[in-house]
């Protein structure tokens, strides 16, 4: 007998679902599985067997799946499983190019990386790394069709171990830039640096070689914790050079204990004016892990909601510097530690007549309350820190008490200037401190009675609801190369309002409809096609259904495939409508009473309820943004839902906020308009200005990328077209859509012309 006749039923299971005939991966099967079943969730081991079916099936041979099958599960326990859909993207991204040899080599090695990281964000930002190496270093002709793979990315994978032993993130990402800067173009020579065998690629590799990484000190920090401070929480290393725009600094939540996962080495002047004072990157870890854990073990988060931003900023003043007085009191020798940390600002470094000090004033005060020698005079500065002290010496205190003190002071001090948009920051930044997320809770809206006395806090991310995100490329023109998974696009449904609102709509325009009616008559096919042996459909098939029951009755497994569906022959016409949510559509349209959003509202009822007509399948969706980290997407009508009351009250509820990250949103409309069969697939982008967002300097950045966007949908076979509300439009809309765009100068129309127009489109 076989092997595999040999083997437990469970396992014989498993092994008909890894679907593969590789002798050497049934060789080691059973041991691979043992293994990934002490390490995977059940779900995680699902998963961990469906991506070793699809790698087997790549036709790379059997090197890549074993290498899967061996790696991932340790992998997965050093940075969580749910870090795999990340891992098989990247893959795919490999075997849709010419690098599919480097598959085998980045499998490979991805434990040992993951390992080294212990962080999903940060294997993430590995991935890109390596995603964005792969498409810079493939070669091309004019740009466009990849014709050879990148010459050095199987050796890198291969060295990548090695390399993030010796730097930190940010310093593998300065190397790797060095080489593709200098190397790109030739081959040999790329693959000399990133297999470290070029002096000049061990010479940057020694210039990027700094600080203390926090791989190389976590054992000693997590006794650190344990022993000194009896906490036991794990710590989650992320790297500061990936986000140019928001510099993330230490926090903790549920998951862990944020950290970087490098410090350099600080030197600091000494107070007496003697030899300086070296602080040693491990020290600057202890400083921050102490911080926090006196915040954990003493502060009470506060009712946030009618608080302005200066008064919180002072409370979290008085709060530090609290928490660092108890764990003085605990251990002394945390005292010079923290103050060789802390900045000393100049009493007289910020100007009150032309800047805002509010800043200065807090990180002087900061100062003056844990250091005797101080040596401010500031008379509201004395005060505060006398008060401060005489509260401490009561006991602990409390943050309800700090809060009040701070209150007091802010109220003495405050100044016209504060107001102004210069604000000083030099030597205010106390880079050992947490950022205070949990110091604070609010009051949700509309439940004011039952949320004020409850005992919650705010977990970071606890306000997206949905879908977790998607990560979408965004088109760099000035590079003219992807940044990859740049934006994150949130998904949900949109809340629901009054349907009653829309049926009045659709009312008002009654004379309209009746000429849309006429219209549609024309349009709309005659004949429908049966499909047949359906799991689901809009009604039963009869036959099958009997013929399943009497299967059943008689013990044999009946087919589930019990309904049927019907299409409309001779038009076959899938629509995506996207909406431009941002905040311009709260203005009113010019010559109307109306605003532009609900003038939209009407249109877009109107050619809903033409389109149910028709029999198409469409979908409606509207998108907004703030930063490339937080695109909005809410579904308000799916394929598969019917223009009814749902719909409708979703549809009344549409809100608009925020800006327009179009690219991005096309990108995610197209991903379900893509998944539809249909022989024509029609996308139309309803929108009142020109692509922006308040992380986008440069104007013409996102109108390429829309426009990029656009050329991708294309190749998907997907027609977009864009009805514009923007007088101006005619600037930039055909650098995005081409052609394929109307203005409508008479926004009061819209109702009027959009359902034409998609008519004109699709007939």
């Amino acid at each position: 007998m076989t092997e595999t006749e040999y083997r437990h039923p469970l396992m014989a299971a498993y092994w008909t679902r890894l679907d593969t005939r590789f002798a050497q991966v049934e060789a080691v099967f059973d041991d691979l599985v043992a293994e990934a079943l002490a390490v995977l969730t059940p779900e995680g081991f699902a998963a961990y067997l469906e991506a070793g079916r699809v790698i087997g099936k790549l036709g790379r041979g059997v090197e890549p799946m074993l290498a899967f099958m061996e790696e991932w599960p340790s992998a997965a326990k050093a940075v969580g499983e749910s870090a795999l859909p990340s891992v098989m993207a990247l893959i795919q991204r490999m075997q849709k190019s010419p690098n599919g040899r480097a598959i085998a080599p980045f499998l490979q090695t991805v434990a040992s990386v993951a390992k080294r990281l212990q962080s999903q964000e940060l294997l993430q930002d590995y991935l890109d790394v390596t995603l964005d190496f792969m498409e810079r270093t493939t070669g091309s002709i004019h740009g466009h069709h990849t014709t050879f793979p990148s010459p050095g990315l199987p050796e890198f994978l291969a060295q990548a171990p090695a390399l993030l032993h010796q730097l930190s993130l940010a310093g593998l990402k300065n190397w790797v830039e060095y080489g593709i800067r200098n190397y790109r173009t030739h081959p040999e020579r790329q693959k000399d640096y990133f297999g470290l065998q070029s002096a000049d690629a061990r010479a940057v590799l020694q210039r990027e070689r700094h600080g203390t990484l926090l791989a190389d000190v976590e054992r000693k920090l997590d006794l650190y914790l344990r022993g000194l401070w009896r906490d036991h929480d794990h710590l989650v290393p992320y790297s500061t050079a990936f986000d140019e725009i928001r510099k993330p600094v230490p926090y903790y939540d549920k998951l862990g204990i944020r950290v970087p996962d490098v410090y350099d080495d600080l030197v600091v002047a000494a107070d007496t004016g003697g030899e300086p004072v070296r602080i040693r990157g491990l020290d600057r870890y202890r400083a921050v892990l102490a911080h926090i854990v006196g915040h954990r073990r003493w502060s009470e988060a506060q009712i946030a909601d009618n608080w302005s931003p200066f008064q919180r900023m002072a409370v979290e003043f008085f709060e530090d510097c609290r928490i660092e007085t108890l764990l003085i009191r605990e251990y002394p020798g945390l005292g010079p530690l923290f103050l060789a940390l802390h900045p000393k600002p100049s009493a007289d470094a910020c100007d009150p007549e032309t800047t805002s000090c509010l800043r200065h004033r807090l990180a002087m005060l900061s100062r003056a309350l844990l250091d005797p020698g101080h040596g401010y005079v500031d008379a509201d500065l004395l005060d505060a820190v006398q008060r401060f002290h005489a509260v401490m010496a009561q006991g602990e205190s409390s943050t309800q008490e700090m809060a009040s003190l701070a209150l007091s002071y802010v109220a003495r001090t405050r100044r016209a200037s504060d107001q102004f948009a210069k604000i000083h920051f030099a030597d205010t930044v106390v880079d050992y401190r947490d950022d205070n997320r949990q110091l604070w809770k609010f009051i949700e809206e509309g439940d004011e009675e039952e949320a004020f006395d409850a005992q919650r806090k705010i977990e970071p991310g606890e306000e997206i609801r949905g879908l977790p995100p998607r990560h979408y490329p965004e088109w760099d023109y000035g590079s003219q190369t992807y940044r990859p998974d740049w934006v994150s696009v949130y998904e949900a449904l949109h809340p629901a309002g009054n349907a009653a609102d829309i049926d009045r709509l659709l009312a008002k325009h009654g004379a309209l409809a009746k000429q849309l009616k006429k219209l549609l008559d024309l349009l709309k096919p005659q004949d429908k096609v049966r499909i047949r042996y359906q799991e689901e459909g809009s009604e039963l098939d009869l036959d099958v259904a009997i013929r399943s029951l009497i299967d059943f009755k008689s013990g044999a497994t009946p087919d589930p495939r019990i309904n049927m569906s019907h299409r409309t022959s001779g038009r076959d016409i899938a629509v995506m409508l996207l909406l431009d949510l941002s905040e311009s559509l709260n203005e009113k349209a010019p010559g109307s009473g109306q605003t532009i959003l609900e003038l939209s509202q009407e249109a877009v009822s109107l050619l809903a309820w033409a389109i149910e007509k028709l029999g198409d399948p469409f979908a409606i969706a509207g998108f907004h943004s703030n930063t490339r980290h937080d695109v909005r997407y809410l579904h308000v009508k799916g394929y598969g839902e019917h223009w009814n009351d749902e719909v409708k009250a979703r549809l009344a509820a549409m809100e608009a906020g925020y800006s327009t990250r179009m690219g991005a949103a096309m990108r995610h409309a197209g991903h379900y308009l893509a998944a539809r069969r249909a022989d024509k697939k029609l996308m139309l982008v309803l929108t009142d200005g020109r692509p922006s967002d308040v992380d986008a300097h440069d104007e013409r950045l996102l109108v390429e990328d829309a426009r990029q966007a656009v050329k991708e949908l294309e190749q998907d076979d997907i027609f977009t077209y864009c009805i514009s509300l923007d007088a101006r439009a005619d600037e930039y809309v055909g650098d995005i859509f081409g052609r394929q765009y109307t203005v409508v100068d008479r926004v009061e129309r819209l109702p009027e012309k959009l359902p034409a127009l998609f008519m004109a489109l699709t007939k």
